[in-house]
């Protein structure tokens, strides 16, 4: 079975979109209605504050939070030199280079921005002002010079042969272009179509900038299935099953303007078994939700997210195939290279990671282990950086974050533990609230205290906790009453006290 794309569509809910490689799941991206991606569209803003400290502006362009534009993000058009400043593609000036934020941009200034990252959590969305219009072989970088080649295409004779080719195409004044790896597939042909395409966009795009007023929406991407067969489609994928007819239609649209010669490898899916069942991948979006990853050889992974990091450590579990210690190490940690990097691209996680591999004393056998590691992350399409392995068998990398994780897009935290994954035990609970009564029943106002709480909560204070309750109504001479509510968690127990007159009083 060789490499094929699923197309899932449940109609105005949810869009998923697998690449297999013979039965193993891939990749997979996953897009609900009612949480659209803003990345990659482009708007015209206006700047609502700027923040000298950080050298960053805060950006009102018609989204419910504020867009973060950094110095690093802002294009030399906007120095204080003048709109004709130019930079080179891959040769962006560095922070010390540039001016200050506060001398290059004015509150209540109105400027093009592009949405490079989702915002997560409290954080808004990440802004440039660096726009880059992609098509099918091609980027194009308005405002920006040169011609660039994607550094995955290494063969000199095919580098040559493309900018031979892009010496005769017709691209914007004032606009760059990165020659995308789908390029080598292309002909002369549909490379001239893909670059005219993206120059009337631009030129639309340009046109409704000068009319819309800020802050508006100026261009908005193609939705996650235009997005799939644009960015990720290639000859190596056989086969796009899809399960419904429309989005099928939709597709093969697209495929008869880029490439007409694989129009034929869209296949609508019909069967009675759904789709994504049909190929078990259900069970394989069921793993990548738990943090424990089985390996074949008998090891395993336990992927840990936090805010600020994601730390993954390999464990060597029941493998004992080897006759000493580092052979052990070594055939594991090789398996478990290939998988991390299988689960960053499934999982969407992006920042800072940390991977712990199983010790090993021989660096030769570190080496290995990276070289491998490193070997897998090519085929990543987010951009990552990889240090080298440590004596302590740890391998740090940062990989891009466009977009909020798999577990954060389709997971809310728990209301019990607030995603801590542990409550208070009822007996921690019941001792806490009873310094609570006793705080309460010291004072002088408080005639009556009222406790609700969970039903298990309420069975330990009115067996184990009885006599002490008892205890505290003649010591304090109160009126204790403890009530089960099934409709509380365990995280939040309710105390009303009442003074004599039978009015609440605050605690």
């Amino acid at each position: 079975m060789a490499r094929e794309m699923l197309i899932n569509v449940s109609e105005g809910e949810e869009c998923r979109v697998a690449v297999v490689d013979n039965g193993v799941l891939e990749e997979l991206y996953i897009e609900r209605a009612n949480v659209t991606s803003t990345v990659g569209n482009i708007y015209k803003g206006r700047v609502v504050n700027i923040e000298a400290g950080i050298q960053a502006a805060f950006i009102d362009f018609g989204q419910p939070k504020s867009g973060f534009l950094h110095i690093s993000d802002l294009h030399p058009r906007y120095f204080p030199e003048g709109e004709d400043q130019e930079e080179k593609i891959g040769r962006r000036k560095s922070v010390t280079q540039r001016p200050l934020i506060q001398k290059c941009l004015k509150k209540g200034m109105e400027i093009i921005v592009q949405v490079i990252k989702e915002g997560i959590n409290t954080k808004g969305p990440t802004l440039s002002t660096y726009i880059s219009l992609p098509g099918r072989y091609a980027v194009l970088m308005p405002w920006m010079n040169e011609v660039g080649i994607s550094q995955k295409i290494e063969d000199e004779t095919e580098r040559k042969r493309l900018r031979e080719w892009v010496s005769d195409l017709k691209i914007p004044k004032q606009a760059g272009l990165i020659i995308r790896t789908a390029a080598q597939m292309a002909t002369k042909r549909e490379l001239r179509n893909d670059v005219s395409y993206l120059s009337r966009l631009w030129s639309a795009i340009l046109k409704r900038s000068e009319t819309e007023k800020a802050p508006a929406v100026i261009y908005q991407e193609s939705d996650l299935v235009i997005r799939t067969m644009r960015d990720i489609f290639d000859s190596g994928i056989s086969k796009i099953h899809c399960d419904s007819e429309v989005i099928a239609k939709r597709i093969k649209d697209f495929l008869s303007i880029v490439q007409p010669r694989f129009c034929s490898r869209v296949v609508c899916y019909d069967g009675k078994v759904p789709l994504f069942s049909r190929f078990r991948i259900e069970q394989e979006i069921e793993k990548i939700q738990s943090p424990y990853v089985p390996l074949k050889s008998g090891g395993s992974l336990v992927i840990e997210q936090t805010e600020a990091l994601v730390a993954i450590d390999v464990n060597s579990g029941k493998y004992r195939k080897q006759d000493n210690a580092e052979q052990t190490a070594l055939k594991i940690n090789l398996e478990a290279a290939q998988e991390i990097v299988r689960q960053l691209k499934l999982r969407d996680m992006g920042g800072l990671i940390v991977c712990d591999f199983i010790d090993m004393r021989d660096s030769k056998n570190r080496r290995e282990v990276e070289r491998v590691f490193r070997e897998a992350l090519k085929g990543d399409r987010a951009r990552t950086r990889a240090l080298k392995m440590s004596q302590f068998g740890l391998i740090e990398l940062t990989r891009q974050r466009i977009r909020p994780s798999l577990q954060l897009s389709t997971y809310q935290k728990c209301p019990y533990c607030q995603g801590r994954g542990m409550i208070k035990s009822y007996e921690s609970q019941a001792i806490e609230l009873v310094r609570l009564l006793q705080t309460a029943a010291s004072r002088k106002e408080i005639q009556k205290i009222e406790l609700r709480v969970p039903p298990e909560v309420a069975d330990f204070l009115q067996n184990q906790k009885r006599a002490l309750l008892v205890r505290m109504e003649t010591e304090y001479e109160k009126e204790i009453a403890v009530h089960a509510d099934w409709k509380l968690d365990g995280q939040s127990p309710k105390m009303i006290c009442y003074d004599v007159r039978g009015n609440e009083v605050k605690v």
